[in-house]
């Protein structure tokens, strides 16, 4: 395998993390559709610990719009209560005996839109990061080419096979952000 081949599949593990953890950060956007993932991942501090929230508690959604969260410990609860709130999720959670409620509003076209702005920022954040690992490639490449190792055709060549490869990520970045727009407004 040439050189720059192998300093293009290097990459392609890191861009592969990128796009899942933007899959990952939108699904905990609420755009209609309750899931488990709106919550199960706010970070709860519990006993000067701080936990993901699924670590502490089942979380189910028995409704379309309603969260419930039954702490495996009724000394979490407290701490469980002060994370939800302060992870902003439009709603206050309300405690019943052993379970913690969240009845999530219906979505106002306003929420919407500020949804599809935050998706907007991750996607950017997303494709920031592609670059830089395309950055790091390219620079790779050219310094392996100052180095004799790399002949002027295949920096070239790189270059071309390089740019490709950001192009279907940065495309499968668009088509998530689309599908997630879709979901947002139709839900």
């Amino acid at each position: 395998m040439e050189d720059y081949k192998k300093i293009i599949e290097k990459i392609k593990p890191e861009l592969e993390k990128a796009v899942q953890f933007f899959e990952k950060e939108i699904a905990k956007m609420h755009a209609g559709r309750t899931t488990p993932a709106l919550v199960e991942d706010v970070i709860i501090d519990c006993f000067g610990e701080k936990f993901p929230l699924k670590q502490l508690a089942a979380i189910s959604v028995p409704e379309p719009r309603k969260i419930i969260i039954q702490p495996w410990d009724q000394s979490y609860a407290e701490g469980i209560v002060a994370g939800l709130i302060k992870a902003n999720l439009g709603a206050s959670p309300i405690v019943e005996k052993e379970l913690i409620r969240i009845n999530l509003p219906e979505l106002s076209q306003d929420y919407r839109e500020s949804i599809i702005k935050v998706l907007s920022t991750k996607k950017e954040e997303t494709r920031i990061t592609i670059k830089r690992w395309r950055e790091q490639a390219w620079s790779e490449i050219q310094d392996k080419f100052r180095e004799k190792l790399i002949k002027e055709d295949d920096k070239f060549r790189a270059k071309d096979e390089l740019q490709e490869l950001i192009d279907e990520y940065n495309e499968k970045i668009d088509k998530i952000t689309e599908r997630k727009k879709q979901e947002i407004m139709n839900n």
